[in-house]
């Protein structure tokens, strides 16, 4: 699960405000902790295993490639303020936490893929962010939208996106991510992006000849013009776009194995955050 996403989606959901007993606003850390009971209870998920992974702090190595990559700018302090609590409420739950510092929580999911894929029946992805479309395979590695109720797998990706996942960094080369400040090349669209993506595969093979792009795509010629001229921003913003495998994540698959929440740790969470309504909802207790 990317807690960070939750996180986000709590603090500018409609949901009314909390303060613990000291006055803090702990809105995105009730509305995560909520979230995270409501998945470990669902019985169409059926949770054996489950990390969260969070972006903490919000600056990565990407930062130092790109300066207009994502920062904390913007983001409320009293969001800010949370991550900290947010990675405590999670153990609070009995599940494990990824906290990523460098390397984002993207890359950990990412790399929980690639390295649990082979020892389960099925990884599933919780985030609808784009980028992670690069890492479903088949239907053993799939991506879940909670909120919208969608799941991609691999064809699922590919229609959608126009692209299979292997070629989505080089997708959001051309078309930009905004939730991650890659601005991709002016004039690609979704649609056209995918269109020369399918026509030459990667990057490298998109040749700079107009001539030789689909008669077919709409403005070939101002695009071609744009991909000679930005080829190299192309290519560094692919570079941003593709997810590391190697985040330092736990890799032991016991250590995701959720056997409920633990009572006393859970129980004095709520308490240190002053919610009375989250204690009735922990799905099952730990042993």
């Amino acid at each position: 699960m990317d807690g960070t996403y939750e996180l986000f989606r709590a603090h500018f959901s409609p949901r009314p405000g909390h303060l613990d007993p000291e006055g803090r606003d702990r809105k995105a850390t009730l509305g995560l902790a909520s979230s995270l009971l409501a998945l470990l209870g669902d019985t169409r998920e059926r949770v054996t295993h489950l990390a969260v992974a969070f972006d903490n702090p919000i600056r990565s190595f990407r930062n130092d490639l790109f300066d207009g990559y994502k920062t904390e700018a913007g983001v409320p302090q009293e969001l800010l303020a949370q991550f900290d609590v947010a990675e405590e409420a999670t153990r609070a739950c009995g599940v494990a936490v990824w906290s990523m510092r460098d390397f984002e929580a993207d890359d950990a999911l990412a790399s929980g893929a690639a390295r649990f894929a082979s020892q389960v029946e099925q990884v599933r992805i919780l985030t609808p962010d784009k980028d992670l479309g690069q890492c479903v395979r088949g239907t053993r590695v799939v991506q879940v939208d909670r909120m919208r109720g969608k799941e991609l797998d691999e064809a699922a990706v590919t229609e959608v996106r126009g692209v299979p996942p292997a070629l989505i960094p080089d997708w959001l080369a051309l078309v930009g991510d905004d939730a991650d400040g890659i601005p991709g090349l002016p004039g690609f669209g979704e649609k056209g992006a995918a269109a020369v993506l399918r026509a030459f595969g990667a990057l490298e093979t998109i040749p700079v000849d107009a001539r030789a792009w689909p008669r077919d795509l709409r403005g070939r010629d101002r695009l071609a013009r744009t991909w000679a001229e930005r080829r190299a921003d192309a290519f560094l913003y692919r570079t941003l776009a593709t997810l590391r495998t190697d985040a330092p994540i736990d890799t032991s698959l016991p250590v995701l194995e959720h056997h409920g929440v633990p009572r006393d740790r859970f129980l004095a969470f709520c308490d240190s955050i002053g919610s009375t309504t989250l204690k009735g909802r922990a799905p099952s207790w730990a042993r």
